[in-house]
């Protein structure tokens, strides 16, 4: 078997808001931005990772969620409890002080980890975890 990553998810609160740090910020490509149905369907990726989509979507997108876990998904959004991403990255002491520059949430400066890797993390416009992860090599 011979699987493959195509699409991951991120909860966005607003779309423009998080097109504008995706985008704007992180430099990731805008794959689609398409309005079907009332909804808005909205990728975007890495240059480097062509046959990776990040799905940007509400969390009530599900139409088979019920109205009762709809709001309980808002409500972690709001929370910054839903899990985020993390993203490799060439330098981490760079990629932090661009984000920071660039007005990102800071939750943790780069570090190195016992794990092998620096990084350090941010919370993008909707309060997701975004962690930012360089390789110490092994």
């Amino acid at each position: 078997m011979d699987l493959k990553l195509s699409h991951c998810f991120i909860a966005v609160h607003d779309h423009d808001k998080a097109l504008a740090f995706y985008r704007d910020v992180l430099g990731l490509e805008v794959r689609n931005d398409v309005g079907f149905e009332g909804m808005r369907w909205v990728t975007v990726g890495s240059p480097s990772q062509p046959d990776v989509d990040i799905v940007l979507e509400p969390p009530s997108a599900d139409p088979n969620a019920s109205p009762a876990d709809k709001q309980a998904l808002e409500e972690l959004l709001a929370k910054g409890m839903l899990r985020g991403v993390i993203f490799a990255t060439g330098d981490c002491d760079a990629t932090f002080e661009h984000l920071r520059a660039a007005g990102a949430e800071v939750i943790q400066e780069p570090i190195d980890q016992p794990y092998g890797v620096r990084d350090c993390a941010f919370r993008d416009p909707s309060g997701n975890l975004l962690r930012f992860s360089q390789s110490r090599g092994r």
